[in-house]
């Protein structure tokens, strides 16, 4: 065990690294100067050629990305904080420490003092999204599974394949129709404060709505497959034979299998609710990770944007790293390899 911990964090930061170079070489490869980008587009050109020579931007690219490295990783200052550039850019956490992703030319602040606010926002929707569609898919998939082709599979089946079709924006609109519009019972936006008069816990509701109501049909679906080839096994039909109830049969025997395959799917959703989530973030004015991924992608906010990039490759690789316990956990045969 302590051996396949170790491999797999030997795997998560090679993996790291390896995309930190490529979100480092697309963002250098896109048009425009190194500095101009880190210093926006209303940057003065003798700041942008100072900053050129403070950064060595004429470096050969693997010079620079150990250089970006190096200020990521705490291992040498920041030079956008260097008093000579005459760019007065603070940072209360110093100019040299682990985990300093420079400077956010959008919000004028570090990008530490933006990035995590917003990424706890979304991780909060998504939280709460993920608590009610593990528990729905579940019930949806296995009564669709155990009622294969019946009355019950068609209705629940039709009630998923309908909700997963409709997009993201359609549902959110939909949703502002009926309860803010016709019937004004809850907020149409979700700003996170109390100046429009609705209570926090209400802003969440519709958006909470929308990503369940999107998300939790797919996830279903493929468990109802996986619950169909599970209670083909012969270890189900003698558990029938045997007189064990419908519900012992299923707690026991065939929930734990047919989990597995779509564990992984279930894990998936976690990358999609942290990062996929713009559009309900948009319709809503969500001030959460994905918007702000969108707007400094509209803006030009390098910085920020490879902050985002990583962050989101770092809970890509940790969610796997999750479902490969999560495997170990479900199904014993991994655990004797």
């Amino acid at each position: 065990m302590a051996n396949f911990l170790l491999r797999r964090l030997a795997m998560m930061i090679l993996t790291m690294l390896c995309a930190s170079f490529l979100v480092f070489a697309v963002c250098e490869f896109t048009p425009g100067s190194v500095a101009r980008k880190s210093l926006g587009p209303f940057a003065t050109q003798q700041q942008v050629d100072l900053l050129t020579e403070k950064l060595k931007a004429n470096d050969p690219l693997l010079v620079r990305y150990g250089r970006w490295l190096g200020v990521l990783v705490g291992a040498i200052p920041d030079p956008l904080q260097d008093p000579a550039t005459g760019l007065n850019f603070k940072d209360p956490r110093g100019a040299q420490y682990f985990g300093n992703f420079g400077y956010s030319t959008l919000n004028k602040l570090p990008v530490n003092d933006v990035i995590w606010d917003r990424l706890g926002n979304t991780a909060i929707l998504a939280g709460l999204a993920f608590l009610l569609i593990v528990p729905l898919s579940i019930v949806f998939g296995v009564l669709s599974g155990l009622r294969e082709g019946g009355v019950l599979d068609r209705t629940l089946s039709v009630i998923c394949i309908t909700f997963t079709s409709i997009p993201e924006f359609a549902s959110g609109v939909f949703l502002v129709t009926l309860f803010v519009i016709l019937w004004p019972i809850l907020p149409g936006t979700s700003p996170l404060n109390s100046d429009g008069g609705w209570a926090v816990p209400y802003q969440f509701v519709l958006p909470v709505a929308v990503l369940v109501i999107y998300d939790f049909g797919y996830v279903a679906r493929m468990i109802r497959v996986s619950m169909i080839g599970v209670m083909e096994r012969p270890y189900i039909r003698t558990a029938i034979l045997k007189g064990m109830s419908t519900r012992r049969m299923v707690l026991s025997h065939a929930l734990r299998n047919a989990m597995i395959a779509p564990f992984t799917v279930l894990l998936l959703q976690i990358n999609f609710l942290i990062s996929g989530v713009v559009v309900t973030e948009l319709v809503f004015a969500y001030p959460g990770f994905g918007r702000l991924i969108l707007e400094a992608s509209l803006f030009g906010d390098m910085a920020t944007l490879e902050a985002a990039t990583l962050i989101t490759v770092a809970v890509a690789v940790v969610t796997q790293l999750l479902g490969d316990l999560g495997y170990m956990l479900l199904d014993p045969r991994i655990r004797v390899r």
